[in-house]
């Protein structure tokens, strides 16, 4: 195997001997399983130059999204966002799509759930590659020590609400296309680039609304990368599963100074948690799974207590509450699970923790609502668009790429569940533990590198080669 340096790029690209007419054989590293990109590796070494002297267009672009305050919820800004995207995407020849996500929750003429999608045909029929990225952003929260909406670049970083999580990877996937394109060479088949929104609310308004539509199935699109951010030399093939409920125990209105003639609903649900406490916490810790899940910790099964709102609504002005007993009590929980348990499983070790507590505590009533569920996904590590994926990381990182699935999940259980689309995985720049977190940042170096590896892993998919 021989070793080719590039002056603009000076990292080693590992390529083996080449045919007669000047064609490749096959591209590999690190000894793992090869992808055949069927390309000269001039043509490889270009594409990752392209993209290396791009840095300074990779950084305003990430900028550029971040400072357009993508906040859901309410869900602002979502038509500027998806227009800037589609603006600049028609410039390199896409053909732009604007959907609105008419009926869908939070959609309204103030907020209205608009996504893009833009798709460039080759000249020759081949495969699409789809690139998927959520324009949406969690709030801002407390504890920054930068404006978390001003992009600001330090030490290698671009600092700010949604850099990580993911408008860095939205950036990357669109300068490794350009790249591609601007490369000049012939590839077949398709390319597309969306930026959906509602991912961090559940995607209803974004990838489920367009994959009820057949954006996400085959014949249209049969690869699909998801930017998140789960580190750059990790590959993600799926997440656990989710539901999310909400318990209400029922009580009886009285007087707060004779608390004897009411029924305290918060005493209930206090009774609820220490059940939760000794019963159901030490069997979840007890269910573990083969899915590589990360960190070590997501590798059992979890629940977390949202919110407990109780009694009166939370007097404003200074105003003081009156003296009564709570009559409702109100608690949503958060329950992960894994690939080998059952939703029903899942769903009936909570209420048998409340239907013994029925049974033996005075005058305990409930009830159990259903708010969101997802079942989990996982993709074979094996399949196309994660070997091709793996097979770039080891060249343009030189380092065996680690399988991993998402203790949270993302956009690839709609395209799983109602596309139907198997072929998919998330990966992209970024680290996974700082998502939500005050002072995000995307490292700049890592920005460009996963870029490399979206081109190189697009070459081998639209090529047949993966």
């Amino acid at each position: 195997m021989a070793l080719v340096r590039s002056a603009q790029y000076p990292q080693f690209y590992p390529c083996t001997e080449r045919k007669p007419n000047g064609r490749k054989l096959n591209a590999t590293a690190g000894g793992g399983r090869r992808a055949v990109y069927d390309l000269p590796m001039t043509a490889i070494e270009h594409v990752l130059s392209l993209i290396e002297s791009r840095r300074d267009d990779a950084v305003a672009l990430t900028q550029e999204l971040v400072r357009i305050p993508t906040v859901n919820p309410p869900g602002d800004a979502y038509r500027p966002c998806a227009e800037l995207i589609g603006a600049r995407l028609a410039t390199r020849g896409f053909n732009v799509t604007y959907v609105r996500a008419e009926g869908a929750a939070g959609d309204n003429e103030r907020h209205p759930r608009i996504n893009v999608i833009a798709r460039r045909e080759g000249k020759r029929p081949g495969p699409c590659v789809h690139f998927n990225s959520h324009i949406d952003v969690v709030e801002a929260g407390h504890g920054w020590t930068v404006p978390p909406f001003d992009a600001v670049v330090k030490n290698g970083k671009i600092y700010g609400r949604g850099t990580c999580d993911m408008k860095g990877g939205l950036a990357a996937s669109i300068v490794a296309v350009e790249a591609l394109i601007d490369s000049g060479m012939d590839l077949p088949g398709a390319i597309e680039i969306s930026g959906t929104v509602d991912e961090e609310s559940g995607g209803f308004g974004g990838v489920a609304y367009l994959a009820e539509r057949g954006w996400f199935s085959k014949p249209r699109v049969d690869h699909v990368i998801i930017p998140e951010p789960l580190n750059v030399d990790r590959v993600c093939i799926g997440h656990r599963g989710v539901w999310w409920a909400e318990i209400e125990t029922k009580g009886r209105i009285a007087h707060g100074s004779m608390p004897f003639l009411g029924d305290s609903a918060i005493r209930h649900m206090g009774a609820v948690l220490e059940r939760f406490e000794r019963d159901l916490y030490p069997a979840l810790k007890r269910k573990t799974t083969s899915m590589p899940v990360v960190p070590d910790g997501a590798r059992e099964s979890t629940l977390n207590i949202n919110s407990i709102h109780g009694g009166q609504v939370e007097p404003q002005g200074g105003a003081m509450p009156s003296p009564v007993v709570a009559d409702s009590c109100r608690m949503v929980i958060d329950r992960r699970f894994m690939i080998e348990e059952d939703i029903g499983v899942v769903k009936n070790e909570v209420r048998e923790v409340l239907n013994r507590l029925a049974e033996s505590r005075p005058d305990f009533r409930y009830e159990l609502r259903d708010l969101f569920e997802v079942i989990p996904s996982m993709t074979n590590k094996d399949a196309p668009v994660a070997q091709a994926t793996a097979s770039a990381i080891r060249t343009v990182l030189q380092r065996e790429p680690a399988f991993i699935c998402s203790p949270g999940s993302y956009d690839q259980k709609h395209i799983d569940r109602i596309g139907k689309l198997k072929d998919c995985i998330a990966y992209g720049p970024g680290i996974l533990d700082l998502a939500h977190q005050p002072d995000e940042y995307v490292v700049i170096a890592d920005l460009m590198r996963s870029s490399q590896v979206m081109a190189l892993a697009t070459m081998s998919l639209l090529n047949g080669r993966a």
